[in-house]
């Protein structure tokens, strides 16, 4: 295995851009989620998981984004940009059945989640600071779609990692330790659970409701208490820092 792509997302939820090398320390990619759209009504971070409010933010460059005045103009509501979470910060996670069920506009039910809970503290992550997919998984997703192919940038991984292996080889990587390059050591935590961002509109990629409902459909794997969740990657900590490059060795031990 190797590293085919890295990418780094500047912005929570913002569009990312692919790097060819990056310090790695238990933060994850540097300056990866560095910043996040703060909601002002609500005091919760904004996140494309919750896609009637925030698909727009899939719309701007994370490398350039701009002031807090023409952000909140794109986005349709008053923001800020913020460099550190407030205490106790949110997101929300609408439904994804029902988002594929009823559409990106319709008011569903959605989950409310704090920030970051295997990342270190005054960080933007979900969960975990470090998320991969392989190629594998990717092949099998597009595959067993009606378009044939599906876009690894839908996932928004930090490491896609090449592999000749089929189906969801990472599955398996949960509880192991995965080296990559010469130093970077990750330890994998789980298989990350998918949400409606994979089906929405990333910059020039249009719609996609395959590219969650093919997951769905064939890779539910348990997580934690959730039960079998439709899971695409998985998320890891960093064990070990140091330095990784596109086509650096990746191998498990």
């Amino acid at each position: 295995m190797h590293v085919e792509t890295l990418h780094r997302y500047p912005v929570k939820s913002l569009l990312g851009e692919e790097v060819s090398e990056s310090e790695v320390t238990e933060r994850g990619l540097a300056g990866d989620r560095a910043r996040a759209v703060l909601d002002v009504a609500t005091g919760k971070i904004a996140s494309a998981k919750n896609p009637r409010l925030w698909r727009g933010l899939l719309t701007i460059e994370g490398a350039r984004v701009p002031g807090d005045e023409e952000l909140s103009r794109l986005l349709g509501r008053e923001v800020r940009l913020i460099g550190t979470p407030p205490e106790g910060a949110e997101f929300e996670r609408s439904v994804p059945e029902r988002v594929l069920a009823e559409g990106i506009e319709a008011e569903v039910p959605h989950t409310v989640g704090t920030l970051g809970a295997a990342s270190p503290a005054g960080t933007f992550f979900d969960f975990a600071p470090v998320h991969l997919i392989t190629t594998a998984a990717v092949r099998r997703i597009g595959a067993l779609g009606p378009r044939g192919h599906v876009e690894a940038l839908r996932y928004r991984p930090n490491l896609v990692v090449a592999t000749d292996e089929e189906g969801f080889p990472e599955n398996a990587w949960v509880g192991r330790e995965l080296h990559v390059g010469a130093d970077v050591v990750l330890e994998v935590i789980v298989t990350s659970p998918r949400c409606a961002v994979p089906t929405l509109a990333h910059g020039a990629l249009g719609r996609d409701t395959d590219a969650l409902r093919t997951v769905a459909r064939h890779n539910r794997v348990p997580v934690f208490d959730l039960g079998p969740q439709p899971c695409a990657g998985v998320y890891a900590r960093v064990a070990r820092p140091g330095r990784i490059r596109k086509g650096d060795p990746v191998r498990l031990a």
